[in-house]
């Protein structure tokens, strides 16, 4: 790390503990005359109920209400006010998330034996899943929970990062209500979109019980246009749609006993992607038998339109019985999910057909790659709990999950094989299917996956006096995991039914101390460990692969398991009208699971990096004073690799070299909102408010900050191209700063809202995404542009 980033680590630091402590001070002196308070939040991040002021490690939880004036959609938009949280916005319900810096740089969807590093929950259950974080909407949410650090002792693997909670507004017993929202909004040179959604509670008869049901649909306007290959342009190809709902049931047969079944239901459809591309095989200035096209902002070519399809349900029974000293929840849940992700891949096909000296004819085949998701999950935890007042104060448990998963991924490309038995020898395309594959698909392949964990956890809190508390836990797991693979067709390697295992148990500890300054002062204090299970890479598609890149990656088959051990020291204030926290951390990663793009062999591999380091300095505050509302988040991190790891050819790896920094992670960020809320007649309060995000710049890859990165050559001749000609990029995705305003008008049970996200129309390079190592298509996931909309709420 550079003196000048530590520096800055420093005064951030520094700056954050002594401004606290200050503006403590002013708060106090003056808490007695303001009316205005800061909402006292209620979170469960340690399995019990607590404010955030009394959690002993980092957490921030954003409310219904913080969500609705910052005017957030998704979990891109909460990660705004939230220091540390980052979002690779791929489209709905395919984004990435780090905490902390804590990243690998995972972008690409067909890795299925990749696992998450953060994980993922909805109330009690757990939805995390590798490359496809569930996009819920955030309708009737009570909170959402961001626990920073590796969360492993209560919420186990892929929490290595640490952990979100969508938490649910639950079904009440004692009042009825409703509430509705509409939204209509449209993008600057881009679609129409907008949204319908309602919830009401109703008490059942009896008092004791009672059902809630929510329900939505959302359309998006697109705003990315296609190129075509017959010379016409599809505008907004990526618009799409995203409709759900769930019903839970609350009933309370005794005073110490509720049972609360639920189901949700959600489906996502789009219609392409948010991709805006920079070079292709077929759109390029280079060629001159066929158009030479210069791609332009927010523009990609197609040959066959793309999808993406995800279709979720989640059915989960939360028990709770209380008894004298303690209680005992358990929570089922299964989960069923079907995902298509359906991509143009002809310019991959077309690549590879031009290596393979066919005719132009089978270059411009259009070629769909298929990757299907099935997902079958099923997840038992039971805990007992303390809920006396006594000086120790515990929580133990035990848990189980089975998941199956269902990864299949095939090139329908009709009249491939006639051109593959012409160039390469009649019989030929029937024979590298195996009889397996189907015909005009040059690649199929079959991993079922099954994985199965069992642990067991506890926790226990001891007063040690008025003022000292010191939480002492662990974590015990045990994994399996087994697949097959299939990998056939003219692209695959050959192999039927290979059969790979892995298999991990170990303990994750964590050590937590809380210490009372005053009554609006806590520190606290935590060593944890984290943990990310290994596995084992998919064959490379050898067939695809140069000499140099089968040597290079090659040899790569399983990887290790991650782990993590966070020392975090932190400092949280709470008086009437203000909130600070703020945190300094270090993390110290261990056979970090880095992903790279093997080159020419159109695959990817994960393999571990031994050592890797993320600290820096988190920062949090509200403030609410005569009538403005100010919440500011911002975190410093350095995120760096601490080896450097040689490939066979005696060359730095994939960028993987000590000092490099750690992929898809900004060195600074920063969100600011403020709310100005006032009086406009006896019956009508209004407010106006803004938002202000800056993110630094980042690196998709490691390979991406090495020298000559962006320097790309297709080495196809095609089209009148040599191939030789060379496409210059910078890989260093710049910073950027987006602004959004909103202003309302509220009554008794009505609210009117009108606003402008991304004010400045910002296109912004979020990652960036190639081809068969770039030979075949280059280009950046982009943001929405300029969106103005209004909003209308009721509530009854």
């Amino acid at each position: 790390m550079s003196i000048k980033l530590t520096r800055k680590l420093m005064i951030l630091a520094g700056t954050a503990i002594c401004s606290s402590l200050v503006l403590s001070a002013g708060a106090n002196a003056q808490s007695n005359s303001d009316n205005d308070t800061i909402e006292e939040i209620f979170v469960t991040a340690t399995k019990r109920s607590s404010t955030i002021q009394d959690v002993p490690f980092s957490i921030n939880a954003q409310t219904q209400m913080d969500m609705q004036r910052a005017g957030a959609e998704n979990l891109e938009d909460v990660a705004r006010n939230v220091a540390g949280l980052m979002i690779q916005n791929l489209g709905p319900g395919q984004s990435q998330v780090a905490i902390r810096g804590v990243s690998a740089g995972q972008i690409v969807r067909d890795q299925p034996g990749v696992k998450e590093q953060v994980g993922v929950y909805l109330d009690e259950s757990v939805i995390s899943l590798s490359l496809f974080t569930p996009d819920l909407d955030l309708y009737d949410l009570n909170r959402v929970e961001v626990l920073r650090g590796p969360q492993g002792t209560l919420f186990g693997s892929g929490s290595v990062g640490g952990t979100i909670r969508y938490i649910t507004n639950q079904p009440d017993a004692d009042a009825f209500e409703s509430s509705a929202e509409l939204n209509l909004n449209t993008i600057t040179d881009g679609g129409t979109g907008g949204s319908i959604k309602s919830m009401v509670n109703v008490p059942l008869s009896d008092g004791t019980s009672a059902v809630r049901l929510v329900a939505y649909a959302t359309k998006y306007g697109g705003f990315i246009d296609a190129l075509r290959e017959t010379g016409g342009i599809d505008e907004d190809v990526n618009s799409g749609s995203r409709s759900g709902g769930r019903i839970a049931v609350k009933m309370a047969p005794t005073d110490s006993l509720t049972i609360t079944p639920r189901i949700i239901y959600q489906k996502i459809s789009m219609d392409g992607f948010n991709r805006q591309e920079v070079f292709s095989l077929f759109a390029n200035p280079h060629t001159t038998t066929r158009p030479a096209i210069q791609l332009a902002d927010r523009q990609q070519y197609l040959l066959l339109r793309e999808a993406f399809e995800d279709e979720t349900i989640i059915a989960d029974m939360t028990i709770e019985a209380n008894f004298d000293g303690f209680d005992i929840t358990s929570v089922s849940s299964y989960t069923d999910r079907d995902i298509l992700v359906s991509r143009d891949a002809s310019a991959l096909t077309g690549s590879v057909s031009v290596d393979l000296g066919y005719q132009d004819a089978a270059v411009t085949l259009p070629s769909n790659l298929r990757d299907t998701t099935k997902v079958e999950q099923f997840t038992q935890e039971l805990r007992m709990s303390s809920n006396g007042d006594e000086a120790v104060q515990w929580v133990v448990g035990g848990f189980y999950s089975n998941t199956d998963r269902f990864y299949k991924q095939f090139l329908p490309t009709p009249g491939y094989d006639a051109f593959t038995d012409a160039a390469l020898g009649t019989g030929t395309a029937a024979a590298t299917s195996a009889g397996v594959g189907p015909v005009d698909s040059p690649f199929y392949s079959e991993l079922p996956y099954s994985l199965k964990q069992i642990a067991i956890f506890g926790e226990a809190t001891i007063d040690v006096n008025d003022r000292l508390q010191i939480t002492a836990g662990g974590r015990y797991y045990d994994y399996d995991e087994e697949r097959s693979v299939t990998q056939v067709g003219l692209f695959g390697n050959g192999v039927v039914n290979q059969i790979d295992q892995t298999s991990a148990s170990g303990f994750t500890p964590r050590v937590l101390a809380s210490y009372e300054v005053s009554d609006t002062v806590t520190l606290n204090a935590q060593v944890a460990k984290g943990f990310r299970l290994g596995g084992v890479n998919d064959p490379l598609n050898t067939a695809l692969c140069n000499a140099d890149d089968l040597a290079i990656f090659g040899g790569f088959q399983n990887y290790e398991d991650e782990t993590l051990w966070n020392y975090e020291a932190g400092i949280k204030i709470k008086t009437s009208n203000m909130s600070i926290n703020a945190a300094v951390f270090y993390a110290d990663i261990s056979n970090l699971q880095v992903t790279l793009d093997a080159g020419s062999c159109s695959s990817r591999i994960s393999f571990n990096v031994p050592d890797a380091h993320s600290k820096g300095v988190e920062f949090e505050m509200k403030t609410s004073r005569n009538g403005f509302d100010l919440s500011v988040a911002g975190a410093l991190l350095d995120s760096t690799f601490d080896t450097t790891v040689i490939n066979s050819q005696g060359d730095v790896l994939g960028g993987v070299r000590d000092g490099n920094r750690l992929p898809s992670t900004p060195e600074f960020n920063i969100g600011l909102t403020g709310t100005y809320n006032f009086q406009v007649s006896n019956d009508y309060d209004g407010y106006v408010s803004a938002t202000f995000q800056h993110r630094s710049s980042i690196f998709t890859q490691p390979s991406d900050q090495e020298a000559g990165a962006g320097t790309f050559s297709s080495g196809l001749p095609y089209g009148g191209a040599t191939g030789d000609e060379i496409t210059e990029l910078d890989l260093e995705l710049d910073a950027y700063q987006t602004v959004n305003l909103s202003a309302g008008i509220v009554m008794d049970n009505l609210e009117f809202i009108a606003y402008v996200s991304n004010v400045t129309d910002e296109n912004t390079n979020l990652s960036f995404d190639r081809e068969r190592g770039g030979r075949a298509r280059l280009g950046f996931r982009t943001n929405q542009p300029r969106t103005i909309g209004v909003t209308v709420r009721a509530n009854f």
